[in-house]
């Protein structure tokens, strides 16, 4: 039964969020719609803000299980952005709140996950030193985060997916050539 009314209050907030901004959602909005008492919400969250950390939490485990191992860091990325996609005037409305740096530090774990897993991908056999590797995946990782961000500061609009696959085919080669210098040095 926990499970569900937690899956209840989730959905409605998403509802709402659809509607309008995080600044006019209250707890009682919620229990209202969901048509459970303010107790139940609060037996299962403190706040607005600790609803959201874990369903933005969710959001990135379930995104990190979905792809226990990524061949193209292009795949990865239309992960993170379909579910945005998916629910725009949410998560813009999460994204342009108080409550930003809870998304962007689980951005940034997804992008941290998809950098290591396909960097162990693209290096497996290869005799790569440390320092070159966390060089490599500090670039990779802020590189992941700021295309998702970006697209976010302008509000979603460009056409994600192309932009990613643009990039991906301009940048083809450079993250097995930055390997292939380390393996030499």
């Amino acid at each position: 039964m926990t499970n569900l009314t937690k899956e209840l209050i989730k959905k409605t907030f998403i509802s709402l969020l659809e509607r309008m901004p995080l600044t006019q959602i209250s707890v009682k909005m919620i229990v209202e719609e969901c048509g459970i008492n303010r107790n139940s919400f609060y037996y299962h969250y403190q706040d607005l803000p600790m609803l959201i950390e874990e369903m933005v939490r969710e959001q990135a485990d379930r995104i990190i299980n979905d792809y226990p191992t990524i061949e193209s860091a292009e795949t990865a990325l239309y992960a993170v952005t379909d579910f945005a996609s998916t629910n725009k005037k949410a998560i813009l409305h999460i994204y342009n709140s108080v409550n930003r740096d809870i998304f962007e530090q689980y951005l940034w774990k997804v992008c941290d996950y998809i950098v290591d897993s396909y960097g162990k991908t693209l290096v497996k056999g290869k005799n790569v030193n440390a320092f070159d590797a966390e060089i490599i995946g500090r670039f990779y990782k802020s590189v992941c985060f700021g295309t998702v961000i970006n697209w976010l500061d302008q509000r979603m609009e460009p056409d994600v997916k192309s932009m990613i696959s643009r990039f991906c085919e301009l940048h083809r080669g450079m993250i097995e050539e930055m390997i292939n210098r380390s393996e030499k040095e």
